[in-house]
């Protein structure tokens, strides 16, 4: 924690610390692969952590790796969030610590998969996560969904669980054309499980300030979409790609990088939309 503390006092001022919304859950997700879901919701969350926030990770993806990306090994623990979701343990009983003060994680591993058939027939299946997320809503600032790539059960449930949904979009042609697909499903989900579901925003990811591209994809993106976009964005960065092997965010790995700054950075918009409300 000691090599935050100058970045603690230039992103997060005391006033800012001070000013908490309990039990925010953002939900980080899109249908599309390869977007950086995962990188966002693990640096994201550490980001939170430092600014002094008690953050949860709810690993929702039977990939794993959001678990992975924080040095919990796959195997080194009994229960994970299948178990919450299949047979009802409680999910205070998986929340694992991580080696970031304030961040801890609820785990995944490959059983997840089988998750969305053994819940089909479960009564009012897509808010079985949003149920047992209350129980333990009131003990941290932040809870943070790493969604799966799909618009399956899984992140149903997160999205049914979520007051907000955070949208990481790669700036590369083919994003351009699952907007609309991801913004039909979005009005979906209010219409007919989450009507309080609010948009957290859109992040570019994997940008490039080399090539046209990125600047055209972020400028059509800010022309669709408005204030909906978050003035970060998050560039393509070799750190940021190093660090899920070591099982650190990028702040622990690296927090000189230009990943670490741009998602201290986010970090300090998400705070702030807390302040001003819903966008």
């Amino acid at each position: 924690m000691s090599l935050a503390v100058p970045i603690l006092v230039l992103f997060f001022p005391p006033l800012t610390r001070g000013s908490r919304i309990m039990g925010r859950i953002i939900a980080v997700a899109n249908q599309k692969g390869g977007v950086g879901k995962t990188t966002t919701t693990i640096n994201l969350a550490a980001s939170l952590a430092v600014a002094e926030m008690r953050v949860l990770i709810i690993d929702a993806d039977p990939q794993a790796n959001s678990t992975s990306g924080l040095g919990v090994r796959k195997g080194s623990f009994p229960l994970s969030i299948y178990h919450v979701l299949t047979v009802g343990q409680p999910i205070s009983k998986i929340i694992l610590p991580t080696d970031l003060e304030g961040l801890s994680i609820a785990p995944s591993e490959k059983n997840l998969a089988g998750a969305e058939i053994e819940l089909v027939g479960v009564e009012n299946r897509e808010f079985v996560l949003k149920k047992v997320v209350e129980e333990i809503r009131d003990q941290y600032d932040y809870i943070l969904v790493d969604c799966p790539p799909s618009l399956g059960l899984l992140t149903l449930n997160a999205l049914s669980a979520a007051d907000s949904v955070l949208v990481p979009i790669q700036c590369e042609y083919f994003a351009l054309e699952g907007v609309s697909e991801l913004w039909d499903t979005l009005i979906r989900v209010r219409r007919s499980l989450n009507p309080n579901l609010s948009v957290e925003g859109f992040l570019l990811t994997m940008y490039d300030e080399r090539t046209n591209l990125s600047s055209q994809v972020m400028a059509d993106l800010r022309d669709f979409l408005g204030s909906q976009v978050f003035e970060t964005t998050i560039p393509r960065n070799v750190r940021l790609a190093e660090a899920p092997s070591h099982g650190k965010p990028i702040i622990l790995y690296d927090i000189k990088s230009r990943g670490a700054d741009s998602y201290l950075r986010l970090a300090k918009e998400v705070i702030g939309n807390d302040k001003k409300g819903s966008r």
